[in-house]
C-alpha cells in the first residue's frame, strides 16, 4: 500500500527506521529487531541508503523481505549520490519487481572520504530533480525529507523553505523531518512550511536518546539543538546506560505525546536498528495512540 492511502486514515500512523548493517553478519540481529517490532503493528518500515549508495543492494533485500516475508509495508531510502540514471533505473525496477510501492528520495551525503557533493554523469545534483524524474518515469509514492531547524548546509530557514517547496512542487506526496528534540521548533516549521505553500502532510521523526556522546556526534552532523536542561540532565548520568535511557525514553515520550495532542499525522521513529526504547515510547502512549 502507499504511504499516502495510510495517510488518509483518521488515526496516526506511526513508522519505524533502520539502517542496513555494515556486515552480513548483522543482518539476522536486525531482522530479530524488526519482528520484534512488529508486534506494536508500525504502518510501515523505512531502510536507509548508506552513504553514496553505498548499500543499495542490502537496502533493496530488506525491504524486499520485510514487505514480503514480515508483511509489513516497506520504504526503500534513494538517493543519487555516486549514481547515474541507469544505476538508479537498475535499483527502482528491481524496487518494482518486489513489489515495493514507496520511495523516499534523497540527494544524499557524500561517499564516505568526501566532504563534497559532485553530480554523477548522467545523474543529479539535488534531491528535487531525482523526485522530478521518478514522478516522470515510476508509479512509486514518493517523501522527501526536511529539516525544522533548517539544513545544515543552509541555516537560513526561510531559504531552506524555498529549496523544500521546489522539491515538494516536483512531485512528493509527503515529508518527514529529520530529528528533532524540541516540538516548538517543529510547530514552527509547521507554520513556515503552510506560509510557504506547503500542503503535503509531514511527519515528525523521533529518535530516543540511550546514549549522551552519540546524541551529541548525530546532533553535531545534522545540525538539531538540544535543550540545556535535557544535556544537563543527560551529561549528570553519562555513562550509566539505563539512566540515560530512562532519560531519553521520557523526553521522547513527553514529545510524542505533545504531538500526537496536536493532531500530527503520525511518529516516525530513528530507532537506530533497536527496538526496547521504540517499544517503551509507544507503550506508554497506548492511551492516546488513536488521537488525530
Amino acid at each position: 500500500m502507499k504511504i499516502p492511502e495510510l495517510l488518509k486514515t483518521k488515526t496516526p500512523v506511526f513508522s519505524f527506521e533502520f539502517f542496513p548493517p555494515k556486515t552480513s553478519e548483522g543482518i539476522k540481529p536486525l531482522f530479530e529487531t524488526i519482528q520484534n517490532l512488529k508486534t506494536l503493528s508500525p504502518s510501515f518500515v523505512s531502510v536507509t541508503y548508506g552513504a553514496g549508495g553505498s548499500t543499495q543492494a542490502v537496502t533493496v533485500d530488506l525491504v524486499s523481505r520485510i514487505k514480503n516475508e514480515l508483511k509489513i509495508e516497506a520504504m526503500a531510502h534513494l538517493t543519487c549520490v555516486g549514481s547515474g540514471r541507469n544505476d538508479l533505473d537498475r535499483i527502482l525496477y528491481r524496487l518494482q519487481e518486489v513489489g515495493i510501492d514507496n520511495v523516499l528520495a534523497l540527494r544524499g551525503d557524500p561517499p564516505q572520504g568526501q566532504t563534497i557533493f559532485s553530480r554523477p554523469a548522467d545523474g543529479f545534483s539535488y534531491a528535487f530533480e531525482l523526485v522530478a524524474y521518478l514522478r516522470k518515469n515510476f508509479k512509486f509514492s514518493l517523501g522527501g525529507a526536511c529539516y525544522p531547524e533548517g539544513h545544515i548546509e543552509c541555516r537560513d530557514t526561510k531559504t531552506d523553505l524555498t529549496y523544500l517547496k521546489q522539491k515538494v512542487d516536483a512531485g512528493l506526496d509527503f515529508l518527514i523531518t529529520q530529528l528533532f528534540f524540541d516540538n516548538q521548533y517543529f510547530f514552527d516549521f509547521l507554520e513556515m512550511a503552510y506560509h510557504a505553500g506547503i500542503r503535503v502532510p509531514i511527519l515528525p521523526g523521533i529518535m530516543p536518546i540511550t546514549n549522551v556522546n552519540q546524541v551529541k556526534r548525530f546532533t553535531k552532523m545534522c545540525g538539531a539543538n538540544l535543550p540545556e536542561t535535557l544535556l544537563k540532565e543527560l551529561d549528570a548520568v553519562d555513562g550509566d546506560e539505563e539512566a540515560v535511557s530512562k532519560i531519553g525514553i521520557s523526553h521522547a515520550s513527553q514529545q510524542c505525546r505533545d504531538l500526537l495532542k496536536q493532531g500530527v499525522p503520525g511518529l516516525h521513529f530513528y530507532t537506530l536498528n533497536k527496538s526496547p526504547a521504540t517499544r517503551a515510547i509507544l507503550e506508554s502512549l497506548s492511551d492516546i495512540r488513536g488521537l488525530r
